[in-house]
């Protein structure tokens, strides 16, 4: 097990399955978690969560500051129900400069974990559904969190 650490990211849980959303400031990553969430995603934390490794897994928690607080562009922070503990089995990032297509998925390393990182264009209006595509075909698998 390690220390928590602080990550600027957003996440998602589909089907017990960790998304962390990554982006510069504006890219779309709030949007497309409330986009997850609308289909049945939990929420775990926006623009900041605590990450852990677990063995062997790296867990996203929601960050004590932000804890069940969404930013909603035009709203402001809106309270939102949270999952506690998601397995995080790949990471998204939003960039224009995302690949037409891959081959396979690029590994990340977040805290001693490799991990399938993924790059989507933002612009497009079926993201959420690209994300919930590249979890199916590049995601780890899932496994039961310990109690």
């Amino acid at each position: 097990m390690s220390a928590p650490f602080a990550h600027q990211a957003g996440c998602v849980v589909i089907e017990g399955r960790g998304v962390l959303i990554e982006g510069a400031p504006g890219a779309g990553k709030s949007s497309l978690a409330l986009a997850l969430i609308d289909r049945g995603a939990g929420f775990v934390g926006d623009d900041s969560v605590m990450l852990e490794v677990v063995d062997g897994r790296l867990l996203a928690r929601p960050h004590p500051n932000t804890r069940g607080l969404m930013e909603i562009r035009g709203l402001g922070l809106v309270p939102m129900p949270v999952v506690d503990a998601a397995p995080v089995a790949f990471v998204l990032s939003l960039s224009r400069d995302a690949p037409r297509y891959i081959e396979q998925a690029p590994i990340r390393r977040l805290g001693a974990v490799d991990l399938p990182h993924i790059t989507l264009w933002p612009d497009s209006p079926v993201l959420h559904l690209r994300a919930e595509w590249a979890l199916r075909h590049y995601g780890l698998p899932s496994a039961p969190l310990e109690k």
